[in-house]
């Protein structure tokens, strides 16, 4: 994947581990516990593990460090898919000095460096593809259908282009009927264009003190137009 100045990371690390965007001025994970914090947001927020089953599709805005790819993994006792669609990925030695945050997920950080920076790999059950590419341009290309999705871009404030209402239209779109999403965020923007691209949303108590996260659901009769 791309390492120019105008697609890499472009990080600073607080404390030495966590890494911060400087084109956003955002960490990548929560400074409260990361990997607690996608457990409760991403894999709670669309009732994982308990809905995965063979070919369930999983697909993310924001790739990252990658730490969603890897609790997913951790928990993943079946084959299932999962797509990220990342503007700008970090290099294999940030990725690494990354997960060092994250001892007990060492093993399957290994495997995805090992895959590292190809476009296809496996992590422990999960069959990864990550698109080296801005959403907004990609995912209205993209032939997949989630059944669930991590909106795990930067803050909205900091970063509203992976927000937008279009693109949050393209998520609904590319949802299998009865699909779902979770983010970390509470903004009303957001909550009302996933509500417009089709998903019934709701509230839940955020992580570490957050008081709101946001979940939802397409409806399971939905049909294609």
């Amino acid at each position: 994947m791309g390492d120019d100045d105008q697609s890499s990371a472009d990080l600073d690390w607080r404390d030495g581990q966590i890494p911060v965007s400087r084109r956003f001025d955002d960490p990548y994970f929560s400074l409260n516990g990361g990997l607690d914090e996608t457990r409760h947001v991403f894999l709670a927020g669309n009732d994982l593990p308990a809905r995965l089953r063979p070919g369930f599709h999983v697909a993310e805005l924001g790739f990252g460090t990658g730490l969603n790819l890897l609790a997913l993994a951790q928990i993943a006792m079946v084959p299932v898919r999962f797509t990220s669609f990342e503007a700008y990925p970090m290099n294999i030695d940030e990725l690494a000095r990354a997960h060092e945050a994250f001892p007990e997920l060492a093993e399957l950080a290994a495997q995805l460096r090992a895959g590292w920076p190809r476009r296809r790999f496996n992590v422990g059950m999960v069959e990864a593809e990550i698109n080296e590419a801005d959403a907004r341009l990609a995912l209205p290309d993209w032939a997949g259908k989630a059944d669930a999705w991590f909106l795990d871009g930067f803050s909205p404030a900091k970063n509203p282009e992976l927000w937008g209402e279009d693109l949050m239209a393209e998520v609904g779109r590319h949802t299998a009927p009865g699909g779902t999403f979770a983010t970390y965020t509470a903004a009303g923007h957001v909550r009302r264009a996933l509500s417009s691209a089709g998903f019934e949303v709701m509230r839940s108590p955020g992580f570490a003190g957050k008081r709101h996260m946001s979940r939802g659901q397409l409806p399971a009769d939905l049909r294609d137009a």
